[in-house]
């Protein structure tokens, strides 16, 4: 079996996510804990020399939230300082950091097999893009505790912020990625080995059993 061939992708790491008061703020887990998480793996993978990719959500100027050229579209200043130019830069309108983009084809140039998603939202953009991945062959790794989500609400109901992570957590651990913390994943890829993933069989199995009425 060849050697897993990881890429770190930053996704929308930016000023909107930390704007205090702001409607997308990270709310759980806490977001100065999960930056710090972020740019652990950053450092780690640039020890490494694994392949990094930035993303950043833009929207034309004057929107609402990412408008091009504002200060909420900006790179978090832990992730801008830490930039450089041998990282891939990918600006995506769409949750998803495949759709419109030739991020595909930065992977594929670079023998990558295995996306390690690192930043926000864990309710938008991680869950789109780790879903994204499966067509395409690609594997995916996303850090529980270097990423986050907001508190939600509309017409069908509401769900607080670290009842929809955790919920989805263990949505993508089912299908779409291995799900695992910074510390977990740094020691995989010292141990050049794969995070271990779960799959929807055994997990509809498990959920079965767990919440089977009883007798």
């Amino acid at each position: 079996m060849s050697e897993l061939r990881r890429a770190l992708v930053i996704v929308d790491v930016q000023n909107e996510y930390f704007a205090v008061g702001g409607p997308l703020e990270i709310q759980y887990p806490d977001r100065n804990e999960s930056l710090a998480n972020i740019t652990r793996a950053i450092d780690f993978a640039e020890e490494t020399g694994m392949p990094i990719a930035v993303v950043q959500h833009q929207h034309p100027a004057g929107a609402p939230v990412f408008a091009e050229g504002s200060e909420g579209w900006e790179l978090h200043p832990e992730i801008s300082s830490r930039r450089k130019d041998s990282w891939k830069h990918v600006i995506k309108s769409y949750a998803s950091v495949f759709a419109g983009t030739d991020f595909e084809a930065w992977l594929r140039e670079n023998q990558v097999d295995s996306i390690t998603v690192v930043g926000y939202m864990t309710n938008n953009c991680d869950l789109a893009s780790a879903s994204a991945a499966e067509p395409l062959g690609f594997g995916v790794e996303l850090l529980s505790d270097a990423s986050g989500a907001i508190h939600l609400a509309n017409e069908l109901g509401q769900v607080n912020a670290q009842q929809l992570h955790e919920t989805l957590l263990v949505l993508v651990h089912s299908n779409f990625a291995a799900v695992a913390t910074t510390n977990d994943w740094v020691r995989a890829v010292e141990a050049g080995i794969a995070l271990p993933k779960g799959d929807l069989g055994s997990s509809a199995m498990h959920g079965r059993a767990t919440f089977a009425p009883v007798a």
